[in-house]
């Protein structure tokens, strides 16, 4: 690969990715960024990137859903792969506004694959590697765990513009031999993360001395996956993955909600005791533990078995989740510029829009 478009690469996973590929995967080639800048995205994420790798990092703002600017950067940039990260991934959000999930996560994945296979035709030395999640498989009971054979089950907006997204890609190989490869990841965590999200919520309230919320009894389960990790995995699947191929990448780390909840506020002690830390005035950071009204449809349970991966390709998790939650933590006691440029820049108008009531 020699050129390689990445969409969504402002983000959470798409700047780690981004990262790793330049900084630890031995490409030599360049790299195009194409990201619209909604509230998730933000340059800052890459700057170093920017300036350490000038020449053979671009970045373009824009939409995938934009047909012919994706026409004018496959004709320009002679892509030999796609990673495609772009999407509106937050399942409350989904719940509030659905639209916008129908119309990146749907058409704007239609878009790219038109764009790809109007660039592309008949080429088997080119990839489209599309970026899902677990939910499309819905929820699981207290045993078992997801395949790559089982059933899609959707239940929210989110999941189920995910599933249509992984519907379409996997359509287009069949129907005109794109050569697309497909990832499912169970949750993400580490560096970058924007703190919509439970893990740097509940690592930013915490320092803010503010309550840290639960859903329902806790109880909930998911399976943790270090960002670095999952980047490695989909580098690896780019490369060697089988065209027409899914996987399935999990942290093997299953951890109820509430667990987590805990540990964060265990590695905060660890690393600022709460004794240290005006704003908990005398409290421990576990105090500010707040269980809270659960959300509509929330799943039980998920758990990936991503033994397709370890066997085809050799790939196991390297990061285990205590390691990874203490990484991730000391990461935003250290950026606290970054911490403030998020909570202060479109992040927060994007909250004071949409979370008035």
């Amino acid at each position: 690969m020699k050129t390689i478009l990445v969409t969504g690469g402002a983000g959470f996973i798409g700047s780690n990715f981004i990262r790793y590929v330049f900084e630890k995967s031995g490409f030599k080639g360049r790299i195009v960024n194409l990201d619209k800048l909604t509230y998730a995205g933000n340059q800052e994420n890459l700057s170093d990137v920017a300036r350490e790798y000038e020449g053979r990092y671009v970045f373009v703002k824009g939409d995938i859903c934009d047909y012919a600017l994706l026409g004018r950067l496959f004709k320009k940039h002679r892509f030999d792969a796609v990673a495609h990260f772009a999407a509106e991934s937050h399942v409350d959000r989904s719940i509030f506004g659905p639209k916008d999930f129908v119309e990146t996560n749907i058409h704007g994945t239609f878009a790219l694959l038109e764009a790809a296979r109007r660039a592309w035709p008949g080429r088997r030395d080119v990839r489209f590697h599309h970026v899902s999640t677990d939910e499309v498989y819905g929820s699981l009971g207290r045993t078992g765990k997801f395949k790559e054979t089982t059933p899609y089950a959707p239940r929210s907006p989110y999941s189920a513009s995910k599933a249509s997204s992984d519907h379409l890609a996997m359509a287009y190989h069949h129907t005109y031999g794109l050569p697309v490869t497909i990832s499912n990841c169970s949750n993400n965590y580490g560096p970058y993360h924007f703190p919509e999200k439970l893990i740097p919520l509940v690592v930013l309230n915490a320092l803010e001395g503010k309550p840290l919320p639960v859903y329902g009894d806790g109880n909930q389960v998911r399976d943790w996956l270090y960002v670095e990790d999952h980047c490695a995995a989909i580098w690896l699947v780019m490369r060697r993955g089988r065209p027409g191929g899914t996987y399935n990448v999990g942290g093997g780390s299953e951890k109820r909600n509430i667990d987590v909840v805990k540990g964060v506020c265990a590695a905060l002690e660890e690393l600022l005791p709460s004794a240290e830390n005006p704003a908990l005035k005398g409290r421990g950071y576990a105090d500010l533990i707040t269980f809270v009204k659960d959300r509509p449809g929330h799943d039980r349970r998920y758990a990936i078995d991503f033994g397709k991966l370890r066997r085809e390709l050799g790939w196991k998790p390297s990061v285990s989740f205590a390691e990874g939650l203490r990484r991730t933590v000391a990461w935003y006691l250290a950026n606290p510029e970054w911490v403030r440029s998020v909570k202060t820049g479109e992040y927060r108008k994007w909250l004071q829009k949409n979370y008035r009531r």
